[in-house]
């Protein structure tokens, strides 16, 4: 498994992927507005790829940029479909490159997101997967029912509420969350039911009022873009869908429940990074030292009484 992490890496994995194609690109677009993105998926198109992008039919402020992208990959050789309106929005971002890989981003195709966001993707092989997120593709292309069949891919809104809620509450430890609109009401409940329980719960982003009694922080120095949870430092989520009643019940939101240490282990290491930027992490860093010094102190004149 690949883990990407913005903005240090950029876009240069997710190019370096459409490169090495040789059968079948399918990309989905909520927002798009990197040149050399749109290059590769082209060139790819000249060397004999089938490329497939499925872009939103609807993103707000940005709809007259997309359809000028699909004329633009249309007359490139591009096959281009139109996501449905029966949900409000179809957010997600997926990349399949040769059927073979699925990435699974948190960021949209935009140089704001990728440049000067945090945010985070992960690739996978896991055949169950990649199967899944082809399903799900074809049938958003085809403009046809999805009937979600993999409980690691998370979709909104076919599974992706009970999931998440399930993977809150096996908690034992510790959460760590990354998303900027944490309000819905289940899962503020069952985020504070694992804080009562004595679980380490922390927010980098923002949250209801009613999850006030939660650890949040704001993201410190910059923008946030990705939703993510890391659960007891072995099991983690990445995707696009929020802890939000709209982006769990009416947008097509699509997510991944990945298990590899390495992945899992480097996120929680740029939250650790992230939240000890934070005000709050600043205060609980020089409480650690101080009950440290203590300590120290304290082993010291047991030494000298003895």
């Amino acid at each position: 498994m690949e883990l990407i992490i913005e903005p240090k890496d950029g876009l240069v994995p997710l190019v370096a992927a459409i490169k090495k194609a040789t059968k079948q690109i399918d990309v989905t677009i909520f927002r798009f507005d990197l040149r050399e993105l749109q290059r590769a998926l082209e060139t790819a198109v000249t060397r004999g790829v089938k490329v497939h992008a499925l872009i939103a039919h609807t993103t707000g402020s940005g709809e007259k940029r997309l359809r000028k992208l699909e004329l633009e990959l249309l007359n490139a050789g591009v096959t281009v479909s139109r996501t449905d309106d029966e949900l409000r929005r179809y957010h997600y971002k997926m990349l399949l490159v040769d059927r073979e890989t699925l990435y699974t981003q948190g960021f949209n195709y935009t140089r704001l997101d990728i440049e000067k966001s945090r945010s985070m993707a992960v690739a996978t092989k896991n055949k169950s997967m990649v199967s899944e997120a082809i399903k799900l593709f074809e049938a958003d292309a085809t403009r046809q029912p999805y009937t979600a069949n993999n409980d690691n891919f998370l979709v909104s809104p076919e599974n992706a509420r009970e999931q998440l809620a399930t993977f809150i509450k096996r908690a034992k430890k510790q959460i760590a969350i990354y998303d900027g609109q944490v309000s819905d009401p289940q899962m503020l409940r069952v985020l504070a039911q694992r804080a009562k329980a004595g679980v380490d719960v922390r927010i980098l982003g923002k949250v209801a009022r009613r999850g006030a009694n939660l650890r949040v922080q704001k993201f410190p120095g910059g923008r946030l873009h990705v939703r993510a949870i890391i659960r007891d430092g072995d099991t983690a989520f990445v995707g696009s869908q929020s802890l939000r009643a709209t982006e769990l019940d009416a947008r097509r939101e699509v997510g991944l429940i990945v298990k590899d240490a390495k992945a899992v282990k480097k996120m929680l290491e740029v939250f650790e990074a992230d939240w000890a930027k934070t005000d709050l992490g600043q205060k609980e860093f020089k409480a650690h030292e101080k009950e440290l010094k203590n300590a120290e102190k304290e082993a010291t004149l047991e030494v000298v009484a003895s």
